[in-house]
């Protein structure tokens, strides 16, 4: 298991309300200047660091997007593993959160995970459960 992985799969904290989401934005546009990785999850993920007004640029858009598609008084779909002073936040997507908080054996993955560490293909670290993979083959043997 890479220290990517063994990162992910970390204990995270909640920036559970609008203000906290606000404040980890205010940190993250503070802290190592290029120096972070954004991965769209599900692409390929990036080989390189972008660019302090890249990533000034998406977290203006990721935010735009929370909060006209998650329709509720609070965020709690923004993780980071230290809201002070993050090295990972992953961001759900308000159209695929089945379960983001509490325990679950198959959590969704997140839609974009922010990191200083070179991420690796999450999808093909964690592959669908082996009862879905039998599904499928059973529709189509």
């Amino acid at each position: 298991m890479t220290s990517y992985i063994q990162q992910f799969r970390g204990s995270f904290k909640s920036a559970l309300r609008w203000h906290d989401l606000d404040a980890l934005w205010d940190t993250l546009k503070a802290l190592n200047h290029g120096q972070w990785y954004v991965y769209h999850v599900g692409e390929q993920p990036p080989s390189s660091t972008t660019s302090q007004e890249t990533l000034e640029h998406f977290i203006s858009e990721v935010d735009t997007l929370l909060h006209e598609e998650h329709d509720e008084d609070y965020c709690g779909i923004v993780y980071a593993d230290n809201l002070q002073q993050p090295s990972m936040i992953k961001i759900f997507d308000p159209n695929n959160l089945g379960v983001t908080c509490g325990y679950s054996d198959n959590p969704p993955l997140p839609g974009w995970v922010l990191s200083l560490a070179e991420p690796v293909d999450l999808p093909r670290a964690f592959p669908p459960p082996a009862n879905r993979k039998r599904w499928w083959q059973k529709i189509f043997d």
